[in-house]
């Protein structure tokens, strides 16, 4: 799906793929959540900054629930793909875009949350403790990342998923490279020591995911 020289259809198909990916996992309404808890304790619009957004179908679907919640909300994704934030910006005109390299360029800073989902597989360690130092430094509140676990089980659940919702043959292959390219739980727990986040929570959810939640001044 990183390969700038698939075509193009295939690389939709592969996105919409991912979306659908995201709303079985929850992983919109674990972000919305966190957007609800800082609403709570501020004044102004919370300022939401997605980490490698892809097609921007996690940051969508939160802007809605947000803005049906009444809350205020501005939503910004970042990425390498420029194809990817084309569709960010169709899917909701609401989310502001930055073409850049997580790992090499400087993040948009001064955000309440900043999150990341299905990314950190892609990066060794070295790699994953830096992005995770660099939305930390970027995060005025929290962070929030999401992200698969390497495991017997959410292999053959992301076979089974992969085959049931997408006839995406790129999808598929990725899906399933992903997986065994993850992290343990472990590992986890390691990057986030590394990392020097001491307070970060690290917790197993469903389907064979972590979510990493750091609080400022917690």
């Amino acid at each position: 799906m990183d390969d700038p020289s698939l075509p193009a259809d295939r690389h939709e198909r592969a996105l919409t793929a991912l979306g659908r990916i995201n709303a079985v996992s929850r992983a919109a309404s674990r972000l919305l959540a966190e957007v609800t808890r800082v609403h709570r304790g501020g004044l102004g619009p919370v300022r939401v900054l997605d980490v490698a957004c892809g097609g921007g179908d996690v940051l969508a679907s939160v802007a809605r629930g947000a803005r049906d919640r009444g809350i205020a909300i501005e939503v910004h994704g970042c990425d390498l793909s420029g194809p990817a934030l084309d569709r960010a910006r169709t899917l909701d005109r609401s989310i502001v875009t930055h073409r850049l390299d997580a790992l090499r360029d400087e993040l948009p800073g001064d955000f309440d949350v900043v999150t990341s989902n299905l990314f950190l597989h892609h990066l060794d360690q070295a790699h994953a403790v830096g992005l995770l130092r660099r939305m930390t430094a970027a995060a005025r509140q929290s962070i929030l990342v999401q992200d698969l676990l390497r495991t017997r089980r959410g292999y053959a659940l992301a076979w089974l998923g992969l085959h049931t919702l997408t006839r995406s043959d790129v999808a598929r292959v990725d899906g399933l490279r992903s997986v065994r390219a993850a992290f343990t739980l472990e590992e986890v727990e390691a990057l986030r020591a590394e990392a020097g986040l001491e307070t970060a929570r690290v917790v197993r959810v469903w389907p064979q995911r972590f979510v990493l939640h750091w609080r400022r001044g917690s």
